[in-house]
């Protein structure tokens, strides 16, 4: 069987990394190829009905005298029904300049069997046949192996639409973003992302800049404001005069910084494919040798002939070349179970030389949601008076920090006679018992309220009623509750950690001391994080970058290994990594190591059991110990064993 390494990209490649020629292949997305069904039904049917007859023939030669000739009639019939991609694989890369494989080895040691079977007169044709038969079954077994891998993959790819509300006359359609012109007008509902960078005309809202600036706190906007494409309206409904073709967008910007940070980034060429390079042609020759050298002295051809076939049987790399390959794609299925996808299989095996782990803050090691951490009453008032005033006064709001008000108050705010937004500053209610401020400090300032500055790290709602201080409020973006199991599970491994944000140094700070990092970097915009990795990588080695926005996208391609967040992470974050985590949680990054290294071991295990025993069998039949049916054990055997050894990078 002909097969070759395929590289897995997010949203169109094939999962499971192995293209079959002759049983077709199904691609991740879920979209199987009709001609490649068709294909593995016929390989099945091919697969019984040789079977079938191999069946027969053993059962009449064994009741019945068939004769030479019809011996081999009935199982050279059955080879042909076996072995035919076999055959037609090995005649192709012959045709291309591409000899030695196992098409060609299981070919020419087959063939010879039933070519010794007529020239000795000795009609044992079932070893060549059987030979075929069992190769053809370790196939089928190795090949529903890859398609659980393939279905677990399946699973977890999420096809997000990318699309722009255009809006024309009073009529809004839904287009391809690419389609949109300077100077129209779109519409952007609240969560969904801004298509294109562009200018509000009308409406207000609150855009989550978090996956481009890698900042926390939400941007209001009003009419006149910018929106940068890849923002997510948290708020209200807002209308954009579009600035700049898609292609110019800062989404499309970023993403060709990440094209030329991908070109860095070396492929090392798989062991695998440079083994069998040098492995192949040295015992074809070795087994010419065994052939010719030894029947010149003795003239027994017939024997040294015999002999030189079962060693190119025995030394078919069929264990190598269905196992090794199996078993990273088994690791990349085992992985998919845990909401781990894992692009390729050379980044599973990048994996495993990884010394640090670099998070990035925002949506990674925190939740990148406001949430009330403290509130802190002043001059002798309590949480609940503070809370309820803040509650009342932002009661109508749709801003992500008097959400979180309103949540952590929990209860019906009180009424309202009267409301006035402040732009850059907070709010101002009027109610039956007076007039309530809540907002930052330059609203206190405005309103000549005196306050007490907090000091706690994050950020701070200040409140105040009838010009008295009431107190202030802490809101702050939420810790991921396994974010600390996840750098102490990588230190336990003895891989390094830091952390990357464009947050305030104080902010920043805060949150590394709460889940252990062991540095962290603070106030850095995209390009200063791609030059902190690299400092990293210099220091430490083999670094993984783990991150979830568009600005994490040069410094995710240029990492060793790239890993982003799939749940809550931009598209072109998804794009950049090599590896994304669909369920968000930074311990899933520990859970990838130690199946990357599982994996790796599973693969030396196969390697030096295949060698070991065909090294030895090799022996065996070169001195005349061994037969056909030991050659099948140290092909076939083997293989199969190896295949159920891979299997078990599918249970971690």
């Amino acid at each position: 069987m002909e097969k070759e390494h395929v590289h897995i990209h997010a949203d169109e490649a094939c999962a499971c990394g192995v293209h079959d020629n002759e049983h077709g292949h199904a691609c991740a997305c879920g979209h199987e190829h009709a001609h490649a069904e068709e294909g593995k039904k016929s390989y099945l049917a091919r697969l019984v009905v040789g079977v079938a007859i191999f069946v027969l023939g053993y059962i009449l030669q064994s009741v019945m005298e068939l004769g030479l000739w019809g011996r081999f009639a009935i199982f050279f019939a059955a080879y042909l029904v076996l072995g035919a991609g076999v055959l037609a694989a090995a005649g192709k890369n012959i045709l291309r300049g591409k000899v030695f494989d196992e098409n060609f080895l299981m070919a020419v040691a087959t063939i010879g069997a039933f070519v010794l079977g007529i020239y000795t007169g000795s009609g044992d044709f079932a070893e060549g046949t059987a030979v075929m038969l069992f190769y053809m079954v370790g196939e089928t077994l190795s090949d529903m192996a890859v398609e659980r891998s393939r279905n677990s993959i399946a699973r977890l790819m999420d096809i997000r639409p990318d699309y722009a509300n255009l809006k024309t006359g009073g009529e809004v359609r839904r287009v391809d973003p690419a389609s949109v012109a300077i100077g129209d007008t779109i519409v952007v509902k609240p969560f969904e992302k801004v298509p294109l960078d562009g200018t509000v005309v009308s409406g207000t809202s609150a855009l989550n800049t978090s996956a481009l600036t890698g900042e926390s706190l939400p941007r209001d906007v009003s009419e006149g404001a910018e929106a940068l494409a890849g923002s997510v309206n948290g708020g209200g409904t807002i209308e954009l005069r579009v600035e700049k073709e898609f292609g110019e967008s800062t989404a499309a910007k970023i993403l060709d910084l990440v094209e030329h940070a991908s070109n860095k980034k070396a492929r090392a060429e798989k062991f695998i494919t440079k083994f069998a390079r040098y492995y192949t042609p040295v015992v074809c020759a070795a087994a010419l040798v065994v052939a010719v050298v030894p029947s010149l002295v003795t003239g027994a051809w017939s024997v040294w002939i015999y002999r030189a076939l079962l060693f190119l049987v025995i030394s078919c790399p069929c264990a190598l070349v269905v196992s090794v390959p199996l078993t990273y794609f088994s690791g990349i299925g085992g992985a998919s179970k845990k909401g781990i996808l894992i692009k390729g299989a050379n980044y599973l095996e990048a994996l495993t030389g990884v010394r640090e782990v670099v998070f990035d803050k925002t949506g990674t090691l925190t939740k990148g949601e406001f949430a009330v951490k403290e509130v802190f009453p002043a001059g002798g008032g309590t949480n609940e008076e503070v809370l309820g005033a803040a509650a009342c006064a932002e009661a109508d709001s749709s801003h992500p920090i008097a959400r979180s008000v309103l949540n952590a108050y929990g209860r019906q705010p009180c009424a309202r006679t009267g409301y006035e937004e402040i732009p850059g500053h907070g709010v101002k209610a009027e109610t039956a018992d007076g007039v309530i401020l809540a907002g930052n400090a330059k609203l206190m300032e405005r309103e000549g309220v005196p306050y007490e500055e907090a000091k706690e790290p994050g950020t701070i709602l200040y409140v105040a009623k009838n010009g008295r201080f009431l107190g202030s409020i802490l809101i702050a973006d939420q810790v991921k509750p396994d974010a600390r199991a996840a750098v102490e599970g990588l230190r336990e491994m003895g891989i390094g950690t830091a952390m990357l944000t464009g947050d305030a140094k104080s902010i920043g700070q805060a949150i590394a001391g709460q889940v252990g990092v062991d540095e962290a970097y603070c106030e850095l915009l995209p390009q200063d994080k791609v030059e902190v990795l690299e400092q990293i990588r210099n220091k430490k080695g083999s670094a993984a970058f783990v991150g979830d926005g568009i600005n994490d996208a040069p410094v995710l391609a240029r990492a060793d290994v790239g890993i982003a967040m799939g749940g809550a992470g931009s598209d072109a974050a998804i794009e950049a990594a090599d590896i994304v985590l669909m369920t968000d949680e930074p311990s899933s990054v520990s859970g990838a190591v130690r199946i990357s290294r599982k994996t790796r071991r599973i693969v030396w295990q196969n390697i030096v059991f295949a060698l070991a025993v065909k090294a030895v069998v090799m022996v065996l039949g070169v001195a005349g110990f061994a037969d056909m049916w030991w050659a099948v054990f140290a092909d076939v055997g083997v293989t199969l064993i190896a295949v159920v050894n891979s299997l078990r990078a599918l249970k971690n």
